[in-house]
């Protein structure tokens, strides 16, 4: 069995984001640090940031604000399971569910023909105009 966990007490925040699987790759951790969307411990920081047990990161990814506790450190990608071991994650339980209702597709989707294409700007409208017109009342109909 290999060792996975640091005996170091710090790790590049980049690199750890990176390790537990929270961002595909390094390069789009980076990226995502680079442009504020990470913070520890309160405060926006560099990708070169040190991260440290028990520090409070917050993560705005695709229009969500995750926010976790590092719990462990990681020398590197580690599988899913070992992964969800080293953090906590203390994301409100509002923000899971937006989430979740974003992830699993329930937004209403309109199914075209196969080897029609991409939708034009026009047919992507008029399927947007479709899909609302499940959200009016009996009233107003």
């Amino acid at each position: 069995m290999q060792v996975y966990i640091l005996p170091e007490s710090k790790t590049r925040i980049d690199k750890w984001l990176w390790t537990v699987r929270i961002f595909k790759s390094r390069t789009i951790a980076t990226d995502a640090c680079k442009a504020g969307k990470i913070k520890i411990n309160g405060a926006e920081i560099k990708p070169s940031a040190s991260v440290s047990r028990l520090d409070k990161i917050e993560v705005r990814k695709n229009g969500f604000n995750f926010q976790f506790e590092v719990k462990e450190l990681l020398k590197n990608r580690v599988p899913a399971p070992i992964a969800k071991e080293c953090f906590q994650n203390n994301t409100p339980t509002s923000e899971l569910e937006k989430y979740n209702d974003w992830f699993n597709g329930k937004k209403s989707s309109v199914l075209r023909a196969r080897g029609t294409g991409r939708p034009t700007k026009k047919d992507r409208r008029s399927m947007d105009d479709f899909s609302d017109f499940d959200e009016f009342d009996e009233e107003e109909i």
